[in-house]
């Protein structure tokens, strides 16, 4: 094909293999960011009304929902942000920050959330839908069981994605623009074609989702050609393998509205095109960083319409749009210049939450690469960082972030998101005997609970054991019924396309609380509790006799307690069968629904008060650890990372003086604490690098933090954005002054 004159290799030109392309194809940098460009008058003009929608979103809320239309590929006219000077084209609807109305997920969920915003939908739409199509949380709701809806209520079971979209989904984006809609309907059809031996019932679902894949192919190349692109062929050019790509992922963001959305990774795929058209001078550098800059606004505008409980579990109707870059192969590094010029939108377009960028650091990066990768998260605070070395050895070098840390190959795989379970509140049933501590309930029957006045270590281990079995098959039951109908009410029909019809499945479980269940039991083991119970025989509170050992400390008792609960776990989920033999994937990466679960549960043995939230992912309890960063991370280093295959989520939160008082030794000291902790095998990292005197003036809503970014649980947020609880919950955490 004449798109791919100058281009080498074989293999991608006779299979789908975007990473053979890349590898054949890109160009390692490694130089400094000099080469770097701002930004042209085309996209100031951008800039400027952009910055004009989200001070009148963070107003109103919701500056207008559809009403007439429901959630589609290429049922909407075309959108503009600012027509004469955009490059790159598309908005979900036809105008800015308007949001989509989802039934396939949850007809009821829309109809409320519009109204809650003081918007009605159409009922002729809504008619329309419901004579043709059921909804995805009907479906599941209809089907769960009393033990699921109860486990749901007194929560000890939350995030399920019910009523909304359940993201992490990856999709190969990059098909598109390196192949061209037409060779991957062509493709898609051949797979129909051999998918007909045996036909059983797994047999026609999957010839069935081929059928919508290749339907919803067809859809985007429609969509595209409303703006007056033809992307049936090749992208030929830079500016076309961006418009490409993100038509690709447009069309996701108008058909499903899941909390995460994987970008995939795409800087060293964009490097190929930006090269050549460069080597060919069709395109100069100030050229290339405004294509770029206005694809990253574009990014930035993609938003979901969401239930209201969903701000108890996630942050905000933008989804997490996730993007990573870095990483090493075969001793040479995946940085290109297009690295560079995606971080430097945050110097050019100012700091956003959206896109996230992962840097998957490995301690042969280059040099300037990882002192560029300081010096932007010194400045703004929005990088997280995953260890290349660690998982590339699982997954080689084309993979990316799923959600918010854990990772999959590009079009190869997928994870089915699983929600969360409460294991304080599980620790607290195993003590009373199945009983809610809130309500006096009996929810799991079979518990002998505790009578005596000093609680003992060992039963309260093996009636724990027994609760956590009971909640997970409760969990897997709910994961099951959840996907199915996902696939067959709510499927990704665009996302699936892009990816190889026949993935590797996970299914994600994640765990609130840890760190305050590996403190409760070490209390339990190592220092004489008492039990304070009400009227109602119910244990309410704790009194300890000493101190005990702490998660977070670099103690081994505690930090043998937390790997002995991630086995506890690990083994009870290996009993299950799970939807369409999806594998168990583990992370401790829960992040804002530990504030709602905190806020649901009693009081815990470790001295923790009733109503107070938890720690996000495996971090150490608030003000327990006393004894530096790199204690804290020690921790974290001993825990199972062969069993934690969804990754650990570390939010470290250091004063500036941390690391020095001066810009070139705080990016010296951050780069060199990088290499260090991934050396030791460790999986993700985030840092919050603020003063607490900082945090607490943006509290007050002074206008010029609007824009001040924080990252939790492997999120990056707008800290305007979150609730005061929240705020709250974030001051009150350790801030370490030094490593």
């Amino acid at each position: 094909m004449e798109q791919w004159l100058g281009f080498n290799g074989k293999k991608w030109q006779q299979v789908i293999d975007v990473e053979d392309f890349i590898v054949n194809n890109y160009s390692e940098y490694t130089g400094s960011e000099d080469f770097l460009k701002g930004t042209t008058k085309k996209t100031n003009k951008l800039i400027g009304r952009f910055q004009k929608l989200i001070e009148k979103e963070d107003i109103n809320k919701i500056l207008d929902i559809e009403k007439d239309i429901y959630s589609g590929i290429d049922k909407f006219e075309c959108g503009y942000l600012d027509r004469r000077n955009e490059l790159i084209v598309g908005l979900q609807t036809d105008e800015p920050l308007k949001l989509i109305i989802n039934p396939f997920i949850s007809l009821d969920s829309s109809v409320e959330t519009a109204k809650n915003y003081g918007y009605r939908i159409n009922s002729d739409v809504l008619d329309k839908f419901e004579d043709v199509a059921k909804s995805h949380e009907e479906a599941v709701v209809n089907t769960y069981t009393d033990e699921i809806k109860k486990y749901k209520e007194v929560h000890l079971l939350e995030g399920l994605p019910e009523n909304y979209g359940r993201g992490h989904i990856v999709s190969d984006y990059r098909r598109v623009a390196l192949y061209g809609v037409d060779y991957l309907i062509a493709k898609k059809k051949n797979d129909l074609n051999r998918l007909r031996k045996d036909i059983n019932y797994s047999m026609v679902r999957t010839r069935e989702e081929v059928v919508n894949q290749i339907t919803a192919l067809n859809e985007l190349k429609n969509m595209a050609k409303r703006y007056d692109i033809d992307i049936s062929y090749p992208a030929s050019n830079t500016r076309e393998a961006i418009q490409w790509l993100y038509f690709a992922f447009l069309a996701s963001a108008k058909e499903s509205n899941g909390a995460t959305m994987p970008l995939s990774n795409i800087t060293s795929f964009l490097d190929i095109y930006i090269e050549r058209d460069l080597e060919l001078g069709n395109i100069k550098e100030e050229e290339v960083q405004e294509l770029i800059d206005q694809f990253i606004i574009k990014l930035r505008l993609i938003r979901h319409l969401r239930p209201l409980n969903f701000n108890n579990y996630f942050a905000g109707r933008s989804p997490i749009i996730t993007e990573v870059i870095g990483g090493i192969r075969n001793d040479k590094s995946m940085i290109t210049k297009t690295a560079y010029r995606f971080l430097n939108t945050f110097e050019n377009l100012g700091v956003y939450a959206n896109p996230s960028f992962t840097i998957l650091w490995n301690d042969k990066l280059p040099d300037n690469f990882k002192n560029y990768c300081s010096k932007i998260m010194t400045k703004y605070n929005v990088l997280q960082f995953l260890n290349d070395k660690l998982i590339q050895s699982n997954l080689g070098i084309d993979y990316t972030v799923n959600g918010n840390i854990g990772t999959n190959k590009i079009g190869k795989q997928i994870d089915y998101y699983g929600g969360v379970c409460n294991l304080p509140k599980a620790l607290l049933y195993a003590i009373n005997g199945g009983k809610d501590e809130i309500t006096g309930e009996v929810i799991i029957p079979g518990i002998e609970p505790i009578t005596t006045n000093t609680i003992g270590y060992s039963t309260v281990v093996k009636n724990f054991v027994q609760v956590i079995r009971k909640l997970i098959t409760v969990q897997c039951d709910a994961l099951n019924i959840i996907h199915y109908m996902h696939d067959k009410y709510a499927y990704e029909s665009s996302m699936m396309a892009l990816n190889d019809t026949v993935v590797e499945r996970y299914m994600t479980f994640s765990f609130a609380g840890f760190s305050t269940v590996v403190d409760s039991l070490c209390a339990l083991r190592y220092s004489k509790v008492k039990a304070n119970r009400d009227d109602r025989g119910i244990i309410i509170d704790y009194v300890h006799s000493s101190g005990f050992p702490r998660f977070g400390n670099n103690d081994d008792q505690a930090d043998k307690m937390a790997s002995d609960i991630v086995k506890i776990l690990n083994r009870e989920l290996g009993e299950h069968h799970l939807y369409r033999n999806a594998k168990v994937k583990i992370g401790l990466d829960s992040n804002i629904i530990n504030i709602f679960y905190g806020n649901n549960t009693g009081a815990t043995p470790d001295g923790r008060f009733k109503n107070v939230a938890y720690p996000f992912g495996a971090n150490a309890v608030s003000n327990v650890d006393h004894t530096g960063a790199l204690n804290a991370m020690k921790s974290i280093i001993k825990l199972p990372n062969s069993f934690l295959t969804n990754g650990v989520v570390n939010t470290i939160n250091l004063n500036m003086t941390a690391l020095g008082d001066k810009k070139n030794e705080r990016n010296e000291k951050l780069v060199s604490l990088l290499d260090s902790y991934f050396n030791q095998r460790v999986y993700h990292i985030e840092f919050n690098i603020i003063d607490k005197k900082l945090l607490l003036a943006a509290q007050k809503k002074e206008q010029k933090y609007d824009n001040l970014i924080i990252r939790n649980g492997g999120i990056p947020v707008r800290y305007c954005e979150l609730k005061e609880v929240e705020q709250d919950n974030l001051l009150d955490k350790t801030f370490h002054g030094s490593l």
